[in-house]
């Protein structure tokens, strides 16, 4: 049988490979009247596994991290399937969830909605319970047909939930947890979010008096990736936004205008829609991932260093960013 992925997201960085990676989004087969977007080959048989582990190696490619894009495009594919209906099994196969009781929790509830908010999803059941997720940087959402290949080893799955013939499934956490919806909107982890970057509507006025309540100066690449600033950006739409409005993404928050602060959040508005509806290939790959390549605007050799307190590898061009 055919199989599609939900894409993206092919675990960490380069300078954290040693130490964990995964797939963002997995799916199987295409699901009717959506268009999937054509996955990137991964080597036969699956994803090289770290010796010794049940864990993948390096990144396939580092423009596949999970970032909002890959939330909402996860969403899309699981509310196609599940939205408005009781999952008929609901198991959980991750032994730190073993005494949780999730299936008898949420047995016989439909699923209400499908609601991502930058990095996080929920998947809201009635009765006023709801499943919270973030991928960080190992997880995955696959969803696909019951008796096709998982990509992942089964033991790495945490939540399986079936309908008909149709599989939804959460590999390798590493946030997963069932909570009340009053906790959805009193946790500080979420009350503090600032608005999605792919949110219908978006106050440009609340982002750039997050932005200025921020210290001034950090480097404006770094402000980029708080989520109390704005949610969904990542590191890969941070580097494409510094390079596409030609923003050194090391020059200080206080040196940056606001205008060049709302050029670098329009064109992720502008351009993640489309990686959100067709996956992680859809986004511009022209300086991340690139280092050592001739700028394709100035011909210097694009540069990559690590950012922040998280030293996340950062691309950018020194001859034409300022």
């Amino acid at each position: 049988m055919t199989v599609a992925r939900l894409e993206p997201g092919v675990g960490r960085e380069r300078a954290r490979a040693a130490r964990t990676a995964g797939l963002g989004v997995d799916s199987g087969s295409s699901i009717a009247a959506a268009s999937l977007a054509t996955p990137g080959r991964e080597p036969r048989g699956g994803p090289r596994m770290r010796k010794g582990t049940d864990r993948p190696a390096a990144p396939a490619n580092l423009g596949s991290v999970p970032e909002g894009d890959t939330i909402h495009y996860a969403a899309s594919r699981i509310r196609s399937v599940l939205e408005r209906k009781v999952p008929q099994e609901i198991l959980t196969p991750q032994p730190r969830h073993r005494f949780d009781r999730w299936p008898e929790r949420l047995a016989g509830r439909a699923l209400r909605s499908v609601d991502p908010h930058g990095k996080h999803l929920f998947l809201r059941f009635e009765g006023g319970l709801t499943l919270h997720s973030h991928l960080r940087m190992t997880g995955a959402w696959r969803v696909g047909r019951r008796g096709e290949q998982w990509r992942r080893s089964r033991r790495r799955a945490w939540l399986l939930l079936r309908w008909e013939d149709w599989e939804i499934v959460q590999f390798d956490g590493p946030v997963l947890e069932l909570m009340s919806d009053a906790r959805t909107r009193t946790d500080p982890r979420f009350s503090s979010l600032g608005q999605d970057v792919l949110g219908e509507s978006f106050d440009e006025g609340d982002f750039l008096r997050r932005l200025r309540s921020d210290d001034q100066e950090r480097p404006v690449g770094d402000a980029l990736l708080l989520q109390r600033t704005v949610a969904g950006i990542g590191n890969v739409w941070k580097c494409e936004a510094c390079f596409a409005t030609g923003t050194d993404p090391w020059r200080a928050l206080g040196r940056v205008s606001d205008e060049e602060a709302l050029s670098l959040l329009r064109f992720c508005r502008l351009q993640m829609p489309r990686s959100a509806r067709e996956g992680w290939q859809a986004r511009p790959r022209t300086v991340y991932g690139a280092a050592g390549r001739p700028c394709p605007r100035c011909g210097t050799a694009i540069l990559q260093r690590g950012q922040g307190d998280n030293n996340r590898l950062t691309f950018w061009c020194p001859g034409c960013q300022r």
